[in-house]
């Protein structure tokens, strides 16, 4: 039933992320790329507006069109690097704004956009909602993307549909963020993405891989919370592979290479109810 690709490497690029910032952001962001490269990585993810920083108040005015100055650096990067790029970035569209995320390849070429749909209440006055699903076929099969809670156990409607059209990789740029107060020693954070991203993985057989800035949240509603990584990466059969550290500041940072073969469903349509049957699973 199923045809395996050789295996290849996911760069989880955990950087810091500072509001408003784009100049400081995008340096990070060319950093991590070149050292992706460097590591042999395939795909490196980057977070949830990696150039602004998520529910930055003033989105609106700094945001970029895709394809835009922001996401051409990011594809010069990828081509320079030849390494395909995952990003979340802030998109302005005429008088709206949205939460992106774009798949860049090796080549430079904009591969697929997506606008965050499951967008949290308090950043509404922010962003406008994403409309559409999407995958891209690239040499290393179909790859989907989406953003942070388009993953929530809540809304895998839209996880079930990307794999559901022939995603084998679900890369999620996101932004992980908690009290100030927080301690990660008496409650353990990731709890509920594990949860939402094994459910996928063991119904799909697919890695759902999802990349959290840090730093703090110093504008908007969340002002005084921080990001936190704490990256995760959940692989067929609903596997725990690979976990990024904890913490708001530079020292966790870090680049996680993960190594995962795709294991294509020789599936579709109307064939899906009768396989996820046989895993438990009715379609309620």
């Amino acid at each position: 039933m199923n045809d395996q690709h050789g295996e290849i490497r996911i760069g989880m690029g955990q950087i810091a992320v500072e509001q408003g910032n784009i100049e400081a952001n995008m340096n990070r962001a060319h950093g991590a790329i070149k050292q992706a490269a460097q590591l042999g990585v395939d795909i490196v993810v980057l977070p949830e507006c990696s150039d602004l920083g998520w529910t930055f108040e003033d989105a609106p005015r700094l945001a970029a069109p895709i394809p835009g100055k922001i996401s051409d650096m990011l594809a010069a990067w990828a081509l320079e690097h030849r390494i395909h790029v995952v990003a979340g970035l802030t998109e302005r569209d005429g008088e709206r704004t949205y939460n992106a995320a774009v798949l860049i390849d090796a080549e430079g070429k904009l591969l697929l956009k997506h606008r965050k749909i499951n967008e949290l209440d308090i950043a509404h006055h922010v962003y406008s909602q994403g409309d559409r699903l999407g995958v891209a076929d690239t040499r290393f099969g179909m790859v989907g993307i989406d953003i942070c809670a388009d993953n929530f156990p809540s809304s895998l409607v839209f996880g079930h549909a990307l794999a559901r059209m022939g995603a084998r990789l679900i890369l999620s740029p996101s932004a992980w963020a908690v009290d100030a107060t927080h301690d990660n020693k008496r409650q353990p954070y990731g709890k509920m993405w594990k949860k939402a991203y094994s459910t996928l993985a063991k119904l799909y057989d697919v890695y759902v891989i999802g990349v959290s800035n840090v730093g703090w949240i110093t504008s908007g509603p969340w002002k005084g919370k921080k990001c936190i990584g704490n990256s995760i990466a959940v692989g067929p059969g609903g596997k725990l592979i690979a976990q990024a550290p904890y913490g708001v500041d530079a020292d966790a940072e870090a680049m996680i290479v993960v190594p995962v073969t795709p294991v294509e469903l020789k599936l579709w349509g109307t064939e899906f109810p009768r396989y996820l049957k046989k895993k438990g699973y009715h379609g309620i």
